[in-house]
Parts: structure tokens; C-alpha cells; sequence
């Protein structure tokens, strides 16, 4: 079935009861809306997108920070047999141009968050008929979200959608940062809602505490459990350690999952006396997992000190997998923190050499995965797709070992992305804009350990003969860039390369990520 008759059968069976909660701790804002009501909106929105001539395998975009709409929104758009298309809301108004390209959006949504963006490149998409703005103070020549809600039916739209029709395009990027768009069909969607449900056990009396953003696959594909139970989630607009934990004690929140930094900041908060758990209700709380990054064993053993009775998880999992869940730990291995874990329900894994030969146990090889989330394909990029899927397999492009009990541990990844905060960066655009300082050579960006972030983008900076370049005027030419992308350091050295030409990553890292650091020579 489409995961749209998910939301219509809860709608159905729990529509008095709640579905969604937005909190809003800066703004001091509480909403949220039942089932039914969810139902309804994506119903109305689906029937006005209709009503504007939105059709099957059109591409109808989302801009939008984490917020009551959001999901409607997504939902609406499914209902009408159209592709959603989430965007990162760390977007450039040039990465959002390129995008909307790429997919050959027909409509945006946005939020007022992105009003400057969007100005930016309004009438520079030829595809891009129609943008719908989401919020108060809508801009002039654009659809206002709440009235084409008003104008429609909240009846069911009734388009036949079947469960290999395609459902979404999700942005990622390669080590050259030009982005692809991954395609997913409903039957992708579901299966992630039901790997989600078998790890994580989601009842009807669990509530799923959503902080990471919705245009991620990996937030999303969490909260498909809560679909699957028909139990309430509450979506947090901030990371504060102390929002974090008034959510779990005020909406009796059983489920967290959070990224890396922002655990250590509520351990951080506890130590420090920031915060003090005996001033929040928290037993309720049964389960934490992290993802989107490697987790530090020493950072689990660390909460269970002060969370002994919680079970902990992690998932790992990529876009082109409809997110997390191919691998999975199990909340019963906790014994085995530090590995990624064993193949997720209904998933299989192989490591291979350069050959696509299993590799024996402990030895290191490429992860390849197997199951009923793999992607359709790259849209339009059939070269992309084919490099990728393989004999029936996804290759990850990370690197792993097999342990003697069968736990994958990763090891490196082929590609050079860093995930800083779980957020992935790459490093050849943070490159290609270094080079174009006048004093600059050469550069090579890496990822530097990060007790908080996991890493962080440092730059190694070749100048050219006789010119003079400060750090702090480098850092400084780096403000052009968005915030996450800057460089946090910045050596000045030799960039190495191989007689190929390229940047030999590796020996920066030995140099530079050490803690020896040295000369190149």
C-alpha cells in the first residue's frame, strides 16, 4: 500500500487523538493538531495543488524549517501523485537554484525563513510555476498557504497511487558537491516505516521527541514509526539542553533520537549544574539512539551513568537506503557500542574488495547493502546510478570490518565528505572557493576529530610563491561562506598529491588529525 493510507487509516481509527505537537521554547509556542486534523490538511492541500494543476510525477518542493506544516504538507503533496522534494534549510539561494532545476520543480513551498533566498532567484527557474508560502505576512505575487487551505475539500483527493509509484526525490551530494537527486517510491517509504517499527518497537503509548530537521531522511524515517503505531511526536524547534529536556518531562516523550553534539551538550549541561534531572519527570523516557554520525563509545558510557535505565541504540543508514535502519545495533547490544551494528530487518550486508569479493571477517572492504529501501536511482543521472547500484546491491562507499560475531564497525569512507554535527560538508566546494583567493595555490580540506561535532572542516592552504597570508584573513575571506561550511582551522603547508594529481587525504589526516603534527615533505 502507499504510506498515504497510513495517515488515512490513523486518521480513521485515532482521529480525536493527538498526532503532532510543535514546540517552540524561544517563541514560548505550543501547538498541535489530531489526526484527523492531519488527515484533513493534507487532504485540503492535496485538492488545491490538484485544483492548480499539479499532477501525477510532478515535483512539488519543501522549504521549511521543522514546524505543525510540515508534514501535511509532504503528505498533501503524496496524496496527489506527485513527488516530493525536500530541501536543506542550510541551502544557498544558488543550491536552492540548482536544485529546483535538477528536479524540474513545478511548485515551492516555503517558509518565512527563506524569504531573502527565494527573492533571490524568484524567475530563474523555468519549471517553477507556482510558490506557496507557509506563515504569516505573505509576500506579494506569491500563494498564501492558509488561504488554499481554507478554498479546498478536506475530502480524500481519490488518485490512485500504486506502491512502486515514485513518492520523493531527496537531495545528496558526492565528493564533488554537485548535487543528485535520489529518487524513492511509496513501496521505499513503507519499508522504512516497517524496519523502523521492528528496532524501535513504537507503541500507541510512545511519543517520539523529533529534533533533527524533516527534509532529512534519516528525522523522517524515525518518525515512521510513530506513523506506523499511530502514537504522538513532538517536533522541537531548538537544541537548548534544557528545551530538550522540558520536552520529555512536560509531553511524557519515550523516545529521543539525537545527534551527537547535542548529547554531549546535555551531558555538558548536567555536569556543569546547568541543568538538574530531579527538576524534570523523565522515567517515562525509554529510549535514546544517536545516528548521522559515528558515536564515541566513551560518549554511551557517559550517559548511562546518568541514564542506567534507558536503552540506547544506533542506526546507520544513507539517503539512497531511505535513510537509517541497514544496519542497526539492536537495543540489546549495548556491549557492542562503537560498531554500526548487523544488517537491519529485511536488509542484507556484504563488505567486499575493489573486485566486489566478500572479504573474510576483519578485514577491511566496502559496504555494500541489499534490501527493500534501495533507491529507484539517481533522477536523470543514469551514468550516477549505475556507479552505485550494482548486481542488485548499493554500494555505500564506506569503508568497514566484520567482526568475529558479526558486528560491522566502519573504518573510513571512500569519499571525503565531513560530517560535522551530522550535517555533511564537502570538502572539494570549500576547496574550490579557497583557490579563488589571489594569494592562494593550493588547498586541501579535511575532516579534524571534534569531541562535540564529530569533526570539523580545517584547511590545509598552499600559497603561492612570495605572497603572505594570515589565518585570520583567510578566516575571515571564509564569512562568503554559510556558517557550516567554514573552515575552523587553517594550516598553511604544501598540499601533497599523487602522480595522478590527486590530494593525498590520507597523510593530511596522519599529519593534521593525529595530534602530531607535522611538515609535509
Amino acid at each position: 500500500m502507499p504510506i498515504t493510507e497510513m495517515l488515512s487509516r490513523n486518521a480513521g481509527l485515532y482521529g480525536a487523538e493527538t498526532s503532532l505537537i510543535e514546540r517552540d521554547p524561544a517563541h514560548g509556542r505550543r501547538r498541535e493538531i489530531t489526526w484527523l486534523e492531519f488527515e484533513n490538511q493534507a487532504n485540503r492541500f492535496a485538492n488545491a495543488l490538484l485544483a492548480q494543476g499539479v499532477k501525477q510525477g510532478d515535483k512539488v518542493s519543501l522549504l521549511m524549517m521543522n514546524c505543525l506544516e510540515w508534514l501535511p504538507v509532504y503528505f498533501g503533496i503524496l496524496k496527489t501523485g506527485a513527488l516530493a522534494v525536500p530541501l536543506n534549510f542550510r541551502y544557498t539561494a544558488g543550491e536552492i537554484k540548482n536544485c529546483l532545476e535538477t528536479a524540474e520543480a513545478k511548485v515551492l513551498v516555503y517558509g518565512p525563513e527563506f524569504k531573502q533566498r527565494i527573492d533571490a532567484i524568484q524567475g530563474q527557474i523555468s519549471s517553477l510555476e507556482q510558490l506557496i508560502f507557509v506563515g504569516d505576512d505573505c509576500p506579494g505575487q506569491v500563494t498564501g498557504y492558509a488561504g488554499l487551505l481554507a478554498a479546498a475539500s478536506p475530502a480524500d483527493p481519490g488518485i490512485v497511487i500504486r506502491d512502486q509509484d515514485e513518492a520523493a526525490l531527496y537531495f545528496t551530494s558526492g565528493t564533488t558537491g554537485i548535487p543528485k537527486a535520489i529518487v524513492l517510491s511509496h513501496a521505499n517509504l513503507v519499508s522504512a516505516c516497517i524496519t523502523e517499527s521492528r528496532h524501535h518497537l513504537q507503541g500507541r503509548q510512545d511519543n517520539f521527541l523529533c529534533i533533527p530537521p524533516l527534509y532529512h531522511t534519516g528525522a523522517k524515517m524515525h518518525w515512521f514509526g510513530s506513523l506506523v503505531a499511530g502514537s504522538k511526536a513532538v517536533l522541537l524547534r531548538g537544541v537548548e539542553p534544557r528545551w530538550i529536556l522540558e520536552a520529555v518531562s512536560a509531553e511524557r516523550v519515550s523516545i529521543v533520537w539525537l545527534l551527537v553534539p547535542w548529547a554531549q551538550d546535555i551531558l555538558d549541561a548536567i555536569d556543569s549544574g546547568e541543568v538538574n534531572l530531579q527538576d524534570y519527570q523523565l522515567d517515562q523516557w525509554r529510549l535514546m539512539h544517536i545516528g548521522a554520525q559515528p558515536v564515541p563509545p566513551s560518549l554511551i558510557r557517559r550517559w548511562k551513568q546518568w541514564f542506567p535505565q534507558q536503552k540506547y541504540d544506533t542506526n546507520y543508514g544513507l539517503s539512497e537506503s531511505t535513510g537509517p535502519g541497514c544496519v542497526h545495533l539492536g537495543l540489546e547490544n549495548i556491549h557492542k557500542v562503537g560498531a554500526i551494528g548487523r544488517p537491519g530487518f529485511n536488509w542484507e550486508v556484504l563488505i567486499v574488495d575493489d573486485q566486489d569479493r566478500p572479504v573474510p571477517k576483519g578485514k577491511v572492504g566496502e559496504l555494500l547493502v541489499r534490501g527493500p529501501g534501495m533507491m529507484q536511482g539517481y533522477y536523470k543521472n543514469p551514468e550516477a546510478t549505475t556507479s552505485v547500484l550494482k548486481n542488485g546491491w548499493l554500494h555505500t562507499g564506506d569503508m568497514a570490518r566484520l567482526d568475529k560475531d558479526g558486528f560491522i564497525y566502519l573504518v573510513d569512507r571512500k569519499k571525503d565528505v565531513v560530517i560535522c554535527g551530522g550535517e555533511n560538508i564537502y570538502p572539494v566546494e570549500i576547496e574550490e572557493f579557497l583557490r579563488t583567493h589571489n594569494d592562494i595555490k593550493d588547498a586541501a580540506v579535511i575532516g579534524m576529530p571534534d569531541r562535540r561535532l564529530g569533526e570539523v572542516p580545517v584547511a590545509v592552504v598552499e600559497t603561492k610563491s612570495g605572497r603572505e597570508l594570515t589565518e585570520t584573513a583567510l578566516l575571515e575571506f571564509c564569512t562568503a561562506l554559510p556558517r557550516y561550511k567554514r573552515p575552523r582551522q587553517v594550516f598553511f603547508d604544501k598540499v601533497p598529491r599523487n602522480p595522478t594529481g590527486k590530494i593525498e587525504k590520507p597523510k593530511l589526516r596522519e599529519l593534521y588529525c593525529s595530534g602530531n603534527i607535522a611538515q609535509v615533505v
